[in-house]
């Protein structure tokens, strides 16, 4: 059996993401900061017959997330996909000329600190297993920075850069790394944005492992 976890996982993307590989055969590691809506989302995906665990860690401190990267691993065997995709904080996006320095550590902490961590835990088990798949999932400002999100604007510009270091040197040991770029919010219903829409997206990139950077639409203009 084959370990999935999903760092950020809620009830509209992670939910969808969670069935999607379930319904190939993989175990699934819930990470997110609140422990009740993680029991709720295990007992509605066991009601889909996937089989799920929630560890609850908040990606802004690194010594939890990698804890509960730990346990995951030990509970459920080595995690073979890792999926970054917690929601940024709306606060910060901020606009650019009232973005001080000290704004920007909440996003840095958000989306460099934490991918950075989270690799670095799961990293060691997908080389023993010699196999292995990094999806980082990002808003539109991780490819065109907007004046008014300063913070996800430079955090998701610098977790690409990460994402893509990664992609260019595990490729040669089989460990895939990609990233998925969703301009605007996840809508359901949507044609491409809808969250079952975007798990399949996820998957193919896993099973395809083609390139690094994709987009579930079009950017805005």
């Amino acid at each position: 059996m084959s370990t999935m976890a999903i760092v950020g996982a809620g009830p509209g993307l992670g939910a969808a993401v969670a069935r999607r590989f379930g319904r190939e055969g993989y175990d699934i590691a819930l990470v997110a900061r609140d422990r009740h809506r993680l029991d709720t989302l295990v007992e509605e995906l066991a009601a889909d017959g996937v089989g799920a665990h929630g560890f609850p860690a908040d990606v802004r401190r690194p010594e939890e997330l990698v804890a509960a990267l730990r346990a995951a691993g030990e509970t459920l065997g080595p995690v073979e996909v890792l999926q970054y995709s917690p929601v940024p904080h709306r606060d910060f996006m901020r606009p650019v000329l009232e973005t001080g320095h000290r704004d920007l550590l909440g996003p840095i902490e958000f989306s460099v600190y934490g991918p950075v961590a989270a690799v670095q835990q799961v990293l060691p088990g997908m080389r023993r297993l010699g196999r292995g798949t990094i999806l980082l999932v990002n808003g539109g400002t991780a490819a065109v920075p907007h004046p008014e999100r300063t913070g996800t604007s430079i955090a998701f510009a610098a977790e690409s850069a990460y994402g893509r270091l990664l992609h260019d040197r595990l490729a040669r040991e089989g460990i895939h790394v990609a990233q998925l770029v969703i301009p605007g919010a996840i809508t359901p219903g949507h044609a491409r944005k809808d969250p079952a829409v975007l798990a399949e997206t996820l998957w193919r990139m896993h099973r395809d492992r083609r390139g690094f950077r994709h987009y579930a639409d079009d950017l805005d203009a």
